[in-house]
């Protein structure tokens, strides 16, 4: 999230290209736990660079994705215990989805080793699908409490029951011209509510007949401008109704027993058909945002090396782009980083608002997508594994738990000498300035000097101290940059 706490101006919000909630909730679990092995993370590139390539594949693909309905959520309702008719046809519509996704990447030729292992997760659910289709209506209502969720057909019984139902109701209708006919009411009408059900109302200036004693009526309530009668042959119509709505209902009702229990019985399978889909609309999506942006396919490495070319912020790019639409003529200007064993610590310096903080940002979220598998904006990115991430930037107090700016600083700072590694990628954005100038030069002086000569770690500090520059005398892997 953004530091104002929604998703606008976030790094999700510029790199989520995803079609289906599931993928974006797994692209957001990518982005916030990178992975450090090499063989996952090339496994994950080669789906996106596939599908980078193929961009009729990839919106066809896109399309069927966009038009499932979210299986992961609604097997998660059914295994909580509060499954609808509509989650279960949810169910069948997606797993009917998944089998022609992997029908339409079973045809393509060269698929990589991330999709050829997901495409047996997307199918092997026809027994389950077909019960579902023959049981279930096709857009399946969410409450179940008035029935009408089992097809035709499914079974003859319940079929036999609803034709009764339906026959009475007809029985109905003809009683109601019957009744109109005998009393000469013309307003006479056959009504029905939840309290006195099945009753016979006709205005009150017209009740007088029906109230004889010899009327075959009975008055059952009385109402500001009608009365409302009853009669034997309509309280016999409607206990049939009654009858066999009741019937319906239980038989609908055991019905959907028996499909929740099934979809339980699979529900392991459809879980991972369900992440086989979230991963292949992550894969899309990062393909796509690659071709909408020109970012580049990421070189993976052993080596402790950092080499981007034409490196770009894509959160700033993103907001350059959204003003440039409203007439705005500003562009993101590209930079490159270069660190290696022999060149491993660039101190950047330079003015104000001169885009250091957007440099040091910049790379080390392109170190993060590119170890969550995802292409970077960038011409070019060589990156060596990096097993923690590191950044000390911005100033913030916790002042309730009786921290100040400068003992937040002091924290977070301990906290990357005492734990970065030689593999590890550390940022630094004006360490010191919390206090007096002597004293904030003594720190960033020594935590520089910490940095190369103890952690050893790729690092890229950003400071206004010109004094730092003298420290390039004394440590060999200190290179001087300025913005």
């Amino acid at each position: 999230s953004s530091r104002q706490g929604g998703r606008r101006g976030s790094l999700i919000e510029a790199v989520d290209r995803c079609v289906t909630g599931a993928g974006a909730r797994l692209l957001a679990e990518d982005v916030s736990a990178p992975l450090t092995d090499a063989g996952a993370i090339h496994a994950r590139l080669g789906a996106v660079g596939w599908l980078h390539d193929q961009p009729l594949l990839r919106e066809d693909l896109r399309a069927c994705l966009r038009a499932m309905p979210d299986i992961g959520r609604a097997l998660g309702r059914v295994v909580a215990g509060r499954g609808s008719p509509r989650d279960l046809g949810q169910l069948r519509d997606g797993l009917s989805g998944a089998a022609r996704l992997r029908t339409l990447l079973a045809a393509q030729d060269d698929r990589p080793e991330l999709v050829e292992a997901l495409l047996p997760l997307l199918g092997g659910h026809a027994a389950l699908v077909d019960l579902f289709s023959r049981a279930l209506v096709a857009a399946p209502p969410t409450e179940r409490g008035q029935g009408g969720f089992i097809a035709e057909g499914y079974d003859a019984d319940l079929d036999q029951l609803r034709r009764i139902s339906k026959d009475a109701r007809v029985a109905i209708a003809a009683l109601e011209a019957k009744y109109r006919d005998e009393t000469g009411i013309a307003a006479l009408k056959i009504k029905h509510n939840g309290v006195l059900g099945y009753f016979i109302e006709v205005p009150a200036g017209r009740a007088d007949a029906l109230m004889l004693a010899d009327s075959g009526f009975t008055h059952r309530q009385t109402m500001a401008g009608a009365m409302r009668f009853n009669a034997l042959a309509l309280h016999e119509e409607a206990s049939r109704i009654a009858e066999a709505g009741g019937h319906a209902l239980a038989a609908e009702e055991a019905h959907f027993a028996e499909l929740i229990a099934a979809a339980i019985a699979a529900r392991h399978a459809i879980a991972d058909t369900a992440a086989a889909l979230a991963r292949m609309d992550v894969a899309a999506g990062q393909a796509e945002r690659a071709a909408e942006g020109g970012w580049c396919c990421p070189v993976i490495s052993p080596d402790r090396v950092l080499d981007i070319t034409g490196g770009r912020h894509p959160v700033v790019e993103a907001a350059l782009a959204e003003a440039a639409r409203k007439g705005g003529t500003d562009r993101f200007v590209a930079n490159d980083c270069t660190l290696s064993p022999q060149d491993r610590l660039w101190l950047v310096g330079g003015p104000n608002m001169g885009g250091k903080s957007t440099f040091l940002r910049q790379n080390a979220l392109i170190v993060l997508l590119a170890q969550a598998g995802g292409f970077v904006p960038a011409e070019a990115a060589t990156v060596g594994l990096v097993d923690r991430l590191f950044s000390r930037v911005g100033a913030s107090d916790n002042l309730a738990r009786g921290r100040s700016t400068f003992m937040v600083e002091m924290v977070e700072t301990a906290a990357i000498l005492s734990q970065a590694t030689e593999r590890s990628f550390v940022i630094l954005d004006e360490v010191g300035r919390g206090t007096s100038t002597y004293d904030g030069l003594a720190l960033a002086w020594a935590v520089v000097e910490a940095v190369h000569g103890r952690n050893r770690c790729r690092c890229l500090f950003a400071t206004h101290y010109h004094e730092l520059a003298r420290l390039a005398d004394s440590c060999e892997a200190l290179t001087l940059h300025h913005v």
